[in-house]
């Protein structure tokens, strides 16, 4: 008699026992004929359960194809790109930051706040078409919050969407008209924990590096100079300035920039943009590019500096005349994974306005 059961040590086999029992008297010929039978079939049945049944590796013959990711942008030259890789200590302090901001939302996903913090802790992670997803579906239900369009402008610009984002900060401003400057709080605080930053500042701040990075510098000039008047402190004077300066150059307007520097000294009680005051006082001519930059540095704790400081230097020789070396730096900037700091996007921007020949 053959018994099938499964086998608990073996739970994707099962086991056969073969139980011989005399149902009624055999020869002793007989008999042993029939167990070489039994045992025959045995052997076939366990071939055909080990070779067609499932087993503890799995077949690659049956497994599914690997999802394929989906990049969070499209590079200004065609390269698509996904979120660059983190610390284990970073990933782990963005995720839970995220799984706050998601709690808070899950209980009340009517809260402006809660809407805003989800949607930057998801683009802190660069998941910038989840975040603007949030900050879309917020406009639902605050159509007239300012913060959320200036929020998915700045998300916009990092996934080279330049035209969403103009017209994001655009209605920003609109609707943030005759409000108090408001200071808005950090999401990656500076080493004082003190924010610096007014969503009046950052709407313009931005609205301005939009028309910059579509190579529209007379309407970029004009909303940095109105940033000018949110510019309330050494840090957003700097960043100010340093974006303003290098559209004066693009424009040819050499006077202008120069007159911008008057004020930038050395001893400016900076921050967190001290990379913009460096970037500042090598145009005064009291730093060399090499002092900001030295392109053979390998080390990878160096990468970030290469694109904070590199797109300032390569611009300066760019609107210097050395349109090689201008090329050189933003190769630099682009073999880097910063690809939403906006010195990377900006190099991206004018790589592809110089072309590569």
């Amino acid at each position: 008699m053959l018994i099938y059961y499964l086998d608990d040590r073996f739970p994707s086999r099962g086991c056969l026992v073969l139980n011989f029992f005399p149902a009624r008297s055999y020869s002793n010929t007989n008999h042993i004929r029939m167990k070489k039978a039994t045992y025959l079939l045995v052997c076939c049945l366990l071939a055909l359960l080990y070779a067609c049944g499932p087993t503890d590796a799995p077949s690659t013959a049956t497994e599914e194809p690997t999802e394929t990711k989906t990049p969070e942008a499209i590079s200004l030259d065609g390269r698509d790109l996904f979120p660059p890789p983190e610390s284990p200590a970073g990933q782990q302090k963005k995720d839970s930051l995220l799984a706050i901001a998601q709690g808070n939302f899950d209980a009340d996903a009517q809260n402006l706040d809660n809407i805003i913090w989800l949607g930057r802790r998801l683009a802190y992670l660069s998941r910038y078409k989840e975040a603007i997803k949030v900050f879309t579906e917020g406009m639902i239900v605050h159509p007239n919050a300012p913060e959320l369009y200036r929020h998915r402008g700045h998300r916009y610009i990092s996934t080279r969407q330049f035209d969403q984002a103009i017209a994001d900060f655009e209605k920003a401003a609109s609707l943030a008209e005759g409000r108090d400057i408001e200071i808005e709080p950090d999401g990656l605080p500076n080493k004082l924990n003190i924010p610096l930053s007014s969503l009046q500042f950052n709407i313009w701040y931005h609205w301005g590096l939009a028309y910059y990075l579509k190579g529209d510098f007379e309407k970029a000039a004009q909303l940095y100079e109105e940033c000018m008047d949110y510019s309330i402190n050494p840090d957003l004077l700097t960043a100010t300035t340093d974006w303003l300066y290098m559209t004066y150059r693009r424009l040819g307007k050499t006077a202008e920039a120069e007159q911008l520097l008057v004020p930038i000294t050395a001893d400016l009680e900076i921050i967190e943009n001290n990379s913009y005051l460096n970037r500042l006082l090598m145009y005064k001519g009291e730093k060399s590019p090499t002092d900001l930059l030295d392109l053979n540095n390998t080390d990878p704790e160096q990468l970030l500096n290469i694109v904070t400081q590199g797109y300032g230097v390569g611009n300066w020789y760019l609107y210097n005349g050395d349109e090689a070396q201008a090329k050189a730096v933003f190769e630099k900037i682009l073999a880097t994974t910063y690809w939403s700091a906006f010195g990377y996007v900006a190099a991206e921007a004018d790589q592809v306005r110089l072309g590569t020949d």
